[in-house]
């Protein structure tokens, strides 16, 4: 029988405990965050908390499930996975297929509108819902694995033409899930794509010719966008007064900022609501010498002020109970996510496993640093939440999946064909 202490042996020990502490700690951080949004320290009869209160322990039993994700990938070798990488990749292909089949072709009852989108798989048995699935938080971790195993061999990547497969292997997927719409996901795909390339050793020339490509489409992609799309990444620069003013007043402007002639009043009510409240939030956590209201303490925690607070927001949250310095312990944690994922990379000579460690560091250093970027108005407003902490089960077990396979290269010897040089 396999002892569940076998992911805890091998090479790099203190390295990957270091990486499993951090982790631990920022779930926890998670699971007590949306405890606290759910249950304030002093609520009042105009508290609105909704239905927030038990999603605390939807968390803690998809923690559970996580954890048991994190084992699993622990079980055999990494390279096993790559082998079956593809079929993988093609399995949650047809997924995505069928949420665009549920979208656009015939109504599929398991494949639910949730806000004007089809990004999720939800089954009903005997009257009760079981948790839905999210294939495109699947195709994360899924899409590293068969472009790290197309790329360990460097006929794969070092000619222009050579690259036609990786940008197959990456376009297919950003397509459908564009089309579900997520735009968060498909935000996160390219740079990891380009940090996987890179790192495979494809010629930065190329690389550059392909950003050229992209930036030169770019305009046409832009006229394609639906209204809500480029309202959330042109509000990057509609939180400045000038901006909105000249939006309001020029309607040529307004159209090519958010498809639509655009209103201050409704920027302000609608369109900006969310960006503007996270602000409020995050400045608010700064009372009390950068230390924040405390836990369970403050307006945004006892009022309903910031929807999606226990999952895009809560990151705000954090900021709001925590202020400055929690904000830089929290973000301290994913440096030493990010430290020991590159360690584990750097000390495998084996190029699968080099390459897969090094996606998932790119994959979790992209969505901390946009889901913090959109909550200070830095960035658009994606959907992409901050993994490890928001809530959701398909976007835990993912990430404590990519950690487990983290776990499973740093402590596998690594491979080789040869001595050591």
């Amino acid at each position: 029988m396999y002892n569940v202490y076998n992911f805890l042996k091998g090479r790099l020990t203190v390295v990957r405990l270091c990486l499993l502490a951090a982790v631990l700690i920022l779930v926890g951080i998670g699971i007590a965050t949306i405890y606290s949004v759910g249950h304030p320290a002093e609520p009042s009869p105009a508290t609105e908390i909704g239905n927030l209160g038990n999603l605390w322990k939807m968390q803690v039993k998809y923690t559970v499930v996580a954890i048991f994700g994190f084992i699993a990938v622990n079980l055999v070798n990494y390279r096993r996975f790559g082998a079956v990488s593809y079929w993988i990749y093609a399995f949650v292909l047809l997924l995505l297929g069928l949420l665009l089949l549920g979208r656009y072709v015939v109504d599929i009852p398991f494949v639910p509108e949730i806000n004007g989108t089809h990004r999720w798989i939800k089954f009903r048995i005997a009257g009760r819902d079981l948790p839905a699935v999210q294939p495109s938080e699947l195709c994360k971790l899924v899409y590293i694995l068969a472009l790290a195993w197309y790329l360990r061999y460097r006929s794969n990547y070092r000619n222009f033409s050579a690259l036609i497969g990786p940008f197959a292997l990456t376009l297919l997927p950003m397509v459908l899930i564009l089309l579900e719409p997520d735009l968060g996901t498909v935000m996160l795909m390219m740079p990891v794509f380009f940090t996987m390339l890179f790192v495979a050793g494809a010629k930065v020339k190329h690389l550059l010719i392909i950003v050229l490509m992209a930036l030169a489409v770019s305009p046409l992609l832009w006229h394609k966008m639906k209204p809500y799309q480029r309202t959330r990444i042109s509000s990057v620069l509609l939180q400045n007064s000038w901006v909105r003013e000249k939006a309001e007043q020029h309607p040529t402007l307004g159209r090519i900022l958010v498809g639509r002639k655009f209103s201050i009043k409704q920027w302000m009510n609608d369109w900006g609501y969310h960006l503007i409240r996270s602000k409020y939030a995050v400045a608010s956590g700064g009372i009390n010498r950068g230390k924040g209201y405390g836990f369970r303490q403050g307006p945004f925690i006892k009022y309903n002020f910031l929807p999606e607070r226990h999952n895009d927001f809560i990151f705000a949250m954090i900021a709001h109970q925590w202020g400055f310095w929690g904000c830089l312990g929290l973000l301290g944690l994913y440096v030493i996510i990010v430290v020991c994922g590159l360690e584990i990379a750097v000390n495998n000579t084996d190029p699968f496993g080099r390459l897969v460690a090094v996606g998932i560091v790119a994959t979790f250093t992209v969505e901390v640093v946009v889901n913090v970027s959109m909550t200070l108005g830095l960035m658009p407003i994606t959907g992409l939440t901050l993994p490890l902490v928001s809530y959701g089960g398909s976007s835990l077990l993912v990430s404590m999946a990519s950690v487990g396979l983290l776990n499973n290269v740093g402590r596998c010897r690594p491979f080789s064909v040869a001595p050591k040089t």
